[in-house]
């Protein structure tokens, strides 16, 4: 099998390098392929990000700067920079497939592989799907993040050759900045969520207000892309308005995730929609006991009461409970801790899935 694996010189395309679960993905991919495989780049169209220092130093990167859907400078830039690199294979993720597409027009010969992130997949009839469709016979080949995703390539899309792969953590190069964490050692909450909608950090600040009552102690620590919209104003007006400043702490993004974690006692993530979430196996990585809700893929990683809690949606009476029930136990804590973390390991390690997406890559993707 290794022999095949020189053969493949691949660039992950990503819209940005702003902290967001696909865009993560996308620098993971290229940094672990990076000495697997003959050739391993990273593209970036429209924007750059947090995330720039995160790429290895022996990663090949570009930006394209893309000012507008067709933007022909961009797309020039690009096929020289594959041409250059005798690049085989184009992984794009996100919303960058389209980019993709023009490419191979241009090019014929590459394969194309989109990777669907989808974020709202319990809503996924409301996706806009006649450019897809336009676009898709294109591609050699589709990884969906969860099953779902899988499913709707499948039927929808009518779209064979389709593979789940979860997402992966990975140790990124540790920034230098060092975020010290509000409250007190021992009774911290941290909940790794950009504030968007489908988070739900109303049921977050709901289940606060009743900690705050019979464990005044404990805090909330809230990381993650402040988008500074309608959602996270309503968020800081209700933090005001419910007396949880000195209980709820909001960060914006921050790139210290594994010292932020040490930090933390508990991870929690209070979703009315999700895949398979980047930060629950951040949590895990770092045996960090988890409270969470029970949408996406959650429950294939998170076996309630074994490996931690997992609650209906929208129930802030039973999230309540459960995050107590942690407070209380300290031996479950870190049972709850020790367990996730070997089922990451086992199941959602960098190799586990790079080994899967190789011999994918290898086998049907011709």
């Amino acid at each position: 099998m290794q022999h095949d694996n020189h053969k493949i010189r691949i660039i992950q395309i990503i819209d940005s390098l702003e902290a967001g679960g696909a865009e993560r993905m996308a620098v993971n991919y290229a940094n672990a392929l990076g000495i697997r495989i003959e050739f391993s780049g990273l593209v970036a169209t429209r924007k750059e990000g947090i995330l720039l220092h995160q790429i290895d130093s022996s990663v090949p990167y570009l930006f394209l700067n893309k000012k507008k859907t067709l933007d022909f400078r961009a797309l020039f830039k690009l096929h020289s920079f594959v041409l250059k690199n005798k690049v085989t294979h184009i992984h794009a993720h996100s919303t960058s497939f389209f980019l993709a597409f023009l490419l191979k027009l241009m090019h014929p010969s590459l394969q194309l592989i989109w990777h669907d992130h989808y974020g709202d997949s319990e809503f996924l009839n409301k996706r806009p799907i006649s450019v897809l469709k336009m676009t898709l016979p294109f591609f050699s080949g589709i990884i969906a993040v969860n099953q779902k995703l899988k499913v709707w390539a499948e039927q929808k899309m009518n779209f064979k050759n389709t593979v789940y792969l979860p997402n992966f953590p990975s140790k990124g190069n540790e920034s230098k900045v060092h975020t010290v964490l509000k409250g007190i050692e021992g009774k911290r909450i941290v909940c790794l969520a950009n504030l968007r909608v489908q988070k739900d950090h109303f049921l977050l600040l709901k289940v606060a207000k009743k900690l705050q009552l019979s464990h005044p102690e404990w805090t909330f620590h809230l990381v993650g892309k402040d988008f500074n919209d309608i959602y996270s104003q309503q968020i800081k007006d209700l933090i005001v308005a419910s007396n949880l400043e000195k209980n709820v702490f909001l960060y914006g993004t921050k790139s210290d995730i594994e010292n932020i974690l040490q930090q933390a006692t508990i991870g929690v993530l209070t979703s009315q929609s999700e895949g398979l979430p980047l930060a629950l196996l951040e949590y895990g990585w770092l045996k960090k006991p988890v409270v969470v809700t029970d949408v996406g893929e959650i429950s294939s990683l998170i076996t309630n009461g074994e490996n931690g809690f997992l609650v209906a949606p929208h129930k802030e009476h039973l999230f309540y409970e459960a995050v107590v029930a942690l407070i209380d136990k300290e031996f479950q804590q870190l049972e709850f801790g020790n367990l996730l973390y070997k089922k990451v390991q086992d199941h959602y390690s960098k190799k586990a899935v790079v080994v899967q997406y190789l011999n994918w890559l290898n086998n049907s993707c011709k």
